[in-house]
């Protein structure tokens, strides 16, 4: 069976099961550039799980899993032909640290926003990811709790939708 994730507000709902999430600073909305604090509104396919394998140790889920070594990042630089992909340190654009010391990105699920294709500015590294504490705002992420994240990715595969609105 597929399953459907929906995202409105501060609440994530998968199949019954509801829960708290964070979003962009600036809310859900129409993502119209890069660093604009939004999440984007619509209807997304999951690309792939990465994650943290000194930290998470057994990920049970069927989509396809990256380990995130020290040297990994996201290309959010759009004048970059690198732009909203995984890269490698040493990097000579702007791009994101994937291997934080905080636990937000132990888990990232890529969400496949501006991927195909890619649209310089539109937006880059659009991820559902670990919540701070505190569930405060993201970049334009969404976030939920570790506990959250595990219980979900035990049931989604590559025919999930996320949608947000």
């Amino acid at each position: 069976m597929s399953m459907h994730i929906k995202i409105k507000k501060n609440k994530f709902y998968y199949n019954d099961y509801k829960v708290k999430c964070a979003v962009g600073k600036r809310g859900i909305s129409i993502k119209r550039k890069e660093g604009d604090n939004i999440t984007p509104i619509g209807s997304f396919k999951i690309k792939y799980v990465l994650f943290r394998k000194d930290r998470i140790l057994n990920i049970k889920t069927n989509l396809k899993k990256i380990p995130i070594k020290k040297n990994m990042g996201w290309c959010n630089e759009p004048n970059s032909q690198y732009y909203n992909k995984l890269i490698s340190f040493p990097f000579f654009h702007s791009a994101e640290k994937l291997y934080l010391k905080n636990n937000i990105y132990d888990v990232i699920i890529v969400i496949n926003f501006n991927m195909n294709p890619i649209i310089k500015n539109k937006g880059s590294a659009i991820f559902l990811h670990i919540a701070k504490k505190n569930y405060k705002k993201t970049a334009g992420c969404v976030a939920i709790s570790k506990k959250d994240m595990k219980k979900v990715l035990s049931k989604i595969n590559s025919k999930t939708k996320i949608n947000i609105y």
